[in-house]
């Protein structure tokens, strides 16, 4: 057996990141450079989102530009990872009995590239995506990741990409300097919490929190792929949190390393 890979969750924030340098970019950059390259990444992004559980598996998968409103540059920018039909089908597998559906023509959506041009920039590892099934409660999530432990062992790379908070009602435009709203920082905070003394399973449940939850997790999207990653982690493995940051007052930055 070769070395465990680490997972990880990254918080996604403004797909500008794409084009940007700063904190949370640099961030990305050094977590690329401080683990072992993977022989494929396995990324499970907020924005696909359905009524399905389904796997991409084309060769080589469009840059999706799935928004609108901001700059041309921004859609000119291209992330020609390959991707790789073979990790689609060994999820495909893992995941049995829930039926994965192999999508041939799926690209990656800027939950996706737009992190991982500044992790692996070279965009010369295989990537596939792995969807979020909207039907399945937030157990449903945690137990998949569980499902696709193995892959760790075999150099895969699992990254979550979303947000832990993640109000685009409040989130206060074009001020970086505002301060984070109370309750964003008093839900990231219980979420650090509960990760550090290794209750995950808790996390499944974190409607649980209050009106703090309902604020910062108005809707399961961003939030769902940490549960992957957590399902990912060993006993007494460690965990780091590599970005941290809340911008706009209610959007947290924060990325959560397993291993």
């Amino acid at each position: 057996m070769g070395e465990v890979m680490p997972a990880v969750f990254f918080g996604h924030g403004n797909p500008m990141n794409a084009i940007q340098s700063n904190a949370y970019t640099e961030g990305w950059r050094r977590l690329g450079q401080s683990i072992p390259r993977p022989k494929a990444i396995l990324a499970i992004s907020a924005h696909w989102y359905g009524p399905e559980t389904a796997v991409s598996g084309s060769l080589f998968p469009e840059t999706l530009h799935d928004f609108y409103g901001f700059p041309r540059e921004l859609f000119e920018v291209t992330w020609p990872a390959p991707g790789s039909p073979e990790l689609a089908e060994r999820v495909q597998q893992l995941l049995k009995p829930i039926d994965v559906r192999f999508d041939a023509y799926r690209g990656l959506d800027h939950g996706t590239w737009a992190v991982l041009c500044h992790v692996f920039p070279n965009a010369d590892i295989p990537v596939v995506q792995l969807s979020i099934d909207e039907r399945q409660p937030p157990e449903f999530h945690y137990e998949t990741g569980r499902f696709l432990q193995s892959l760790r062992d075999e150099g895969v790379l699992i990254v979550g990409s979303g947000n832990v908070v993640h109000n685009l009602q409040v989130y206060v435009w074009g001020n970086k300097a505002v301060q984070p709203f109370d309750w964003a920082n008093r839900f990231e905070s219980a979420i650090r919490t509960l990760i550090l003394e290794g209750k995950d399973r808790e996390l499944a449940g974190y409607k649980s929190l209050g009106e703090d939850a309902w604020l910062s997790v108005p809707s399961p999207d961003h939030f769902l792929p940490l549960l992957y990653v957590l399902g990912l982690r060993l006993d007494n493995e460690q965990v780091s949190f590599p970005v941290e940051g809340i911008e706009g007052g209610a959007l947290s930055m924060l990325s959560v390393r397993i291993g």
